[in-house]
């Protein structure tokens, strides 16, 4: 890939700069490096069906809702979202921990904070499960038995 500098919709600012190999999707810049609420609902925003029931529909159970994507978008940002999932700490990773609380999302690996919002964590989780990359690793009726009782995921 070509290295040019260009503003990113991922930065947090119009005035900073992504400088490095980079894939334009339409209106968002791969950055590894770039989690953030606004890039995880937008995506999500973008990959929902708008109530159309075709082959290109499929329904992703999550904590407190359920939805409905339609999988030609969702397949359209499958990188982006598995540039995101990669941002989740080690844990939450087959090869790392092994899966983690869904308490722990709102940290990126770096220890950062990319969300104060479960509903931003969820979505991202969605995302995850609706490209097949992430998991919830007990049933529904186990998950009062976990701390918070939220799900622990693992993302593949």
């Amino acid at each position: 890939m070509e290295n040019k500098e260009h503003v990113c919709a991922g930065l947090r600012s119009r005035d900073e700069y992504c400088v490095s190999d980079y894939k334009d999707t339409g209106n968002y810049c791969i950055n590894e490096a770039t989690l953030t609420s606004e890039r995880v609902e937008a995506i999500f925003m973008d990959c929902l069906s708008s109530g159309e029931v075709t082959d290109e529909y499929m329904v992703v159970h999550g904590i407190t809702t359920n939805v409905g994507f339609h999988t030609g978008r969702l397949e359209s940002h499958r990188v982006e979202i598995e540039a995101m999932l990669a941002e989740l700490p080690d844990e939450f990773h087959a090869s790392g921990g092994g899966g983690y609380s869904f308490l722990h999302a709102c940290n990126d690996k770096h220890g950062n904070q990319w969300t104060s919002s479960q509903q931003q964590m969820e979505q991202l989780f969605q995302l995850g499960e609706g490209i097949g990359k992430v998991k919830c690793l007990l049933p529904r009726s186990m998950w009062p038995v976990l701390p918070g009782g939220v799900p622990y995921f693992v993302i593949s």
